[in-house]
């Protein structure tokens, strides 16, 4: 099980299992008394987007569609912008090896007295 805030992925080795762990969840739902909104659940899919995520038998992977609207943003021009983006793209860093690494020039930028230069090394990491 996978649990992100308000929402939860159950899944398992095979189809068995992964029934057994639903119903597991779903108990423990009805003893602690969580009240379900059943019209946002899937049930039994070979592959969903959850969270900017897709789920499947592969496993856990980016979606393709998050991955084009980060290509296609502009560099920040303040730093509000760089939290931003860094907020955004942190958010897959699970999937980008060395991610701290290569952000860092980035993340410089938000030191207390630091001026605002968005120089080579800081287009480079974004």
């Amino acid at each position: 099980m996978e649990v992100f805030r308000d929402d939860f992925s159950v899944y398992g080795g095979t189809f068995d299992l992964g029934l057994e762990n639903l119903a597991k969840v779903l108990h423990r739902c009805e003893e602690v008394h969580l009240v379900l909104n059943w019209e946002r659940y899937h049930f039994i899919v070979q592959e969903d987007a959850v969270l900017g995520r897709v789920v499947s038998h592969r496993g856990i992977e980016v979606d393709k569609a998050k991955i084009e609207v980060i290509q296609c943003l502009r560099p920040p021009a303040c730093i509000k912008g760089v939290r931003s983006y860094l907020g955004y793209r942190g958010f897959y860093h699970y999937f980008i090896e060395d991610f701290s690494e290569i952000a860092k020039p980035l993340t410089l930028l938000l030191a207390n007295d630091t001026l605002f230069a968005f120089i080579s090394k800081c287009l480079k990491a974004f």
